[in-house]
């Protein structure tokens, strides 16, 4: 059950911090690729707790002296610094390993004082020839190897001791600041799927073009962001274009294709845009408009809605010109640079068309009973 949370939806955040509680218990988020699939536990070793000593380290809690991947009593401190800082108390990895310790303690308490008493009683015995200097009894030697059997079960009992993060506890993010996008559970709530959508890093844009926007479009254009929504702008450059053909998904920039059965769209080429500066949160998960400048003219242009360009069956194009009356020419052009539904048009030698002229887009027709 979820018995608090302590972020709401655009919050930002940091490694180090508790996301939400659930039965009592912090969900702590820190910095790592690796996913999940364990507790990690005193003695343990592997990449997850070389990415957990890592993690401790970037927030100030340090690992002391363990070996990379190795869960010694360095990290121990490590985590329970952790869970102090946060206001918790961290999970015993063996609820019983106090007493294991404490029994070993005693152990090695009475191995030591036996190891004493059998000392003073040989060094107050009258020294004979098999007592010079250099010979051990055998009362002693026993005694010794008793102590060092004793020490060894202490020091096997304290390394798996101590504290545990359990897999229920932590989730990692690759970077940060991260972003809650979503928190679909309130207190009270039984867990249940998805209790909470985060993003990390900085947000960029992704696209997807068509066959032929994929041909002007390459890394390293211009681009400019809008939010149809609320009017954010910002400029940002092409990072990448993909090659091959995926599938937009709906909400991912589909090109305003209306979504297939399957929930998504037709397909397209992808393209990833980073703006030059972060976006707003507020922008996360919003579908944007871009406008990629694939290229530009040296001058101004005379230009006419693409769809007053008409082809003849000769293969020339023309625009048809409305002057006074109503009275429609047609003037053959040929055509240039393109873009945001206009086109540059050129006059063959010998016609005209000026700014200001007005240009038929498209023919009005009625059925016939």
């Amino acid at each position: 059950m979820v018995t608090k949370v302590n972020v709401k939806l655009g919050d930002t955040f940091r490694s180090g911090r508790v996301l939400m509680e659930v039965s009592g218990r912090p969900v702590i988020v820190l910095k790592g690729a690796l996913p999940v699939y364990r507790d990690l536990k005193p003695g343990a070793d592997g990449e997850d707790v070389a990415q957990l000593q890592q993690a401790l380290n970037g927030i100030g809690c340090s690992v002391g002296g363990d070996h990379r991947g190795y869960f010694g009593a360095g990290t121990k401190a490590a985590l329970a610094d952790l869970y102090r800082s946060v206001g918790y108390d961290p999970l015993p990895a063996d609820p019983g390993s106090g007493d294991s310790v404490a029994s070993a303690q005693d152990a090695v308490t009475d191995a030591r004082r036996h190891l004493q008493d059998v000392s003073a009683r040989q060094g107050a015995a009258a020294t004979s020839e098999k007592g010079k200097a250099g010979d051990r009894p055998l009362e002693i030697s026993r005694a010794r190897e008793d102590l060092a059997r004793a020490d060894k079960k202490l020091a096997q009992a304290k390394a798996v001791s101590g504290p545990m993060l359990p897999a229920s506890e932590v989730v990692y993010l690759k970077s940060f600041p991260a972003r809650v996008d979503d928190v679909s559970s309130a207190v009270g709530s039984q867990v249940s799927g998805s209790a909470m959508t985060v993003s990390a890093g900085q947000l960029v844009v992704k696209g997807f073009l068509s066959r032929q926007q994929h041909t002007l479009v390459r890394p390293g254009q211009r681009v400019h962001i809008l939010s149809e929504l609320d009017g954010t702008t910002a400029e940002a450059t092409v990072r990448t274009v993909a090659n091959a053909v995926t599938r937009a998904q709906t909400g991912q920039g589909g090109q305003g294709e209306p979504p297939g059965a399957d929930g998504s769209s037709s397909p397209g080429y992808a393209v990833t845009v980073v703006p030059d500066r972060a976006l707003p949160a507020s922008l996360a998960g919003q579908d944007v408009r871009l406008t990629i400048e694939a290229a530009s003219t040296e001058n101004k242009v005379l230009v006419v809605p693409v769809t007053a360009i008409s082809a003849g069956v000769d293969g020339n194009t023309a625009v048809t010109v409305v002057g006074h009356g109503g009275v429609q020419r047609r003037v053959p052009v040929t055509t240039g640079a393109s873009g945001d539904g206009y086109v540059e048009i050129r006059p063959v030698t010998g016609m005209r068309v000026a700014a200001g002229d007005r240009v038929v887009t498209g023919t009005s027709t009625q059925e016939t009973p």
